[in-house]
């Protein structure tokens, strides 16, 4: 599983890369004015509905329920499964596509009501909206195909997908020419991504001999608890949704520009949760389910300490870059072309705001494996819709005095309450088992913290002496020295503190013995 984890990481970092450059070309061509306010709430809307029936709600049923059937029965069985959910998945998205293209202007109405107030922006937010969301219809197929390939520890194809989001819309910006605006080019660089996306998991599937066709479903027993685990999965990602829905529609409100600066600073977040957090939930569920289903209870339970124990080492110097260097980050990443140092102050102190709550995003989806791989996906679903009406509440409360800053400080309250629920439900369940290693390895990582913390903030005035003569490049070169000598910094005292624990990195790894369960 530690390969598999390193393997999900490495695409996924492929991916955030590629999304960097993609982001760099958005923010140099569309700015952070109208066109980019209009086009951030187009991209929005789709992944929002993606996140409740795709990704979170889907895979939690499908995955553990789709393992269940393998385990239990056999390959064929478990295909035709499959194929009678993927029947399912193509009917509901078609009708969902059909009605968000006809009640679009409706759907951007009620999601951004500020934007009403400029018929200019309220008209291209529409356009470009039904220009983007065929994109969900083929990233919900590729979700399924994905689970299906996780499922038999297949993970590069669904890893490396999301690249070719980014590939297609940078084409599309470099053929912005050819299109009414770059809005217009991005928007179709969207939806032709999902198509890209649809043809490289099939081909993988297909290539696994795992490629079901659609198959007119059944009632069966192991379809129906695929219904009776999606129903409160889907609740609970909705539940998710309805803060960052919060987000778009509160955001419209903000001047022109508040939109677009919650984007670029979300895009930079959404780094370490997407290469470390959501890596780790997707080969750690699978897992889990495995072990759980041929009662390996403490080989689960080991392979969800060990990786929280990872995650948290990975994404401790993120928390720190976030909260002590956010304007630098912002400035040397963004701006050029039509995005301004000021359009990175702003989205600056939205990065810091939602820095308060990275360890408790990054963790999440290893704590909801705790119910998810046994098939409980009311629990998380309940824990979730409270978290949300606290984070909606800090919304109202905090937009007012903080603007844009103050919606990611709610959303980052709301994702601790939700892990820290998760946490206390799962340990008084007998659902989650943190070994002595667990707390050895945060109790090193703390340390090593505080070390890169001091490095981060006493460091900058000498790196900036040491690269301001470099022109241009001295912003780059600043950040890049700043962050190289922290990381060897952080790695050295990580090291030394597991050291004089007695813990080697080896003890995070984790094999598969004959008898079937995990060893250290």
């Amino acid at each position: 599983m530690f390969k598999h984890l390193l393997s999900v990481g490495g695409f996924t970092l492929l991916s955030r890369a590629t999304g960097f450059a993609r982001d760099v070309m958005l923010g140099a061509v569309l700015g952070a004015g109208v066109l980019a306010d209009a086009f951030v709430v187009a991209f929005r809307l789709p992944n929002h509905f993606r996140a409740i029936f795709g990704e979170g709600a889907f895979n939690a049923a499908y995955v553990p329920s789709y393992s269940h059937v393998l385990e239990t029965q056999h390959l064929d069985k478990a295909k035709l499964f499959s194929g009678q959910i993927l029947s399912l998945v193509m009917i509901s998205q078609i009708v969902v596509l059909a009605l968000a293209w006809i009640f679009t202007a409706d759907l951007v109405r009620l999601l951004a009501p500020g934007f009403q107030a400029d018929a200019e922006k309220f008209a291209l937010a529409v356009t470009l909206t039904r220009i983007t969301f065929p994109y969900l219809l083929c990233v919900t197929l590729v979700t399924l195909l994905s689970g299906t390939l996780n499922a038999h520890r297949h993970f590069a194809a669904a890893a490396f997908a999301p690249v070719l989001l980014n590939l297609s819309m940078m084409l599309a910006l470099a053929l912005a020419f050819l299109f009414p605006s770059a809005g217009h080019a991005a928007a179709f660089g969207v939806s032709c991504a999902g198509v890209f996306e649809l043809a490289l998991v099939w081909h993988s599937a297909q290539k696994a001999g795992l490629a079901s066709p659609p198959v007119w479903p059944r009632w069966s027993a192991d379809v129906r608890q695929f219904f009776v685990t999606l129903v409160p999965a889907i609740i609970g990602s909705a539940g998710v949704q309805i803060a960052i829905f919060a987000d778009t529609i509160i955001g419209s409100l903000l001047p022109t520009g508040g939109p677009s600066s919650i984007y670029y600073a979300d895009r930079i977040y959404q780094l370490p949760i997407g290469v470390i957090g959501i890596a780790a939930g997707t080969v750690l569920l699978p897992e889990m389910s495995r072990r759980f289903a041929k009662g390996d209870a403490k080989g689960a339970y080991l392979a969800q300490s060990r990786t929280m124990a990872l995650t948290i080492m990975l994404s401790a110097p993120f928390l720190i870059a976030f909260l002590v260097l956010p304007d630098l980050i912002m400035r040397v990443i963004f701006v050029r072309g039509a995005f301004t140092p000021q359009d990175a102050d702003a989205a600056a102190l939205v990065l810091s705001a939602y820095g308060f709550g990275l360890m408790a995003v990054v963790l999440i989806r290893s704590a909801v494996a705790s119910f998810q791989a046994q098939n409980d996906t009311k629990t998380p679903m309940l824990i979730a819709l409270f978290a949300v009406a606290a984070n909606v509440g800090l919304k109202m409360v905090l937009f007012t005095p903080l603007g844009a800053s103050g919606l990611a400080l709610a959303t980052a309250v709301g994702a601790w309450i939700n892990f820290a629920l998760l946490c206390a439900l799962a340990l008084k369940r007998d659902l989650m088992r943190l070994d002595k290693l667990f707390w050895k390895v945060s109790s090193a990582i703390l340390v090593a913290s505080l070390a890169l913390l001091v490095v981060a903030i006493f460091g900058q005035s000498l790196a900036y002496e040491l690269t301001k003569e470099l022109g241009p490049w001295s912003g780059l070169a600043h950040l890049s020295l700043l962050g190289l000598s922290g990381l060897v910094i952080y790695a050295c005292v990580a090291l030394v503190s597991l050291r004089l624990m007695g813990i080697s990195l080896n003890h995070l790894r984790f094999t598969t013995s004959q008898s079937g369960s995990l060893q250290p």
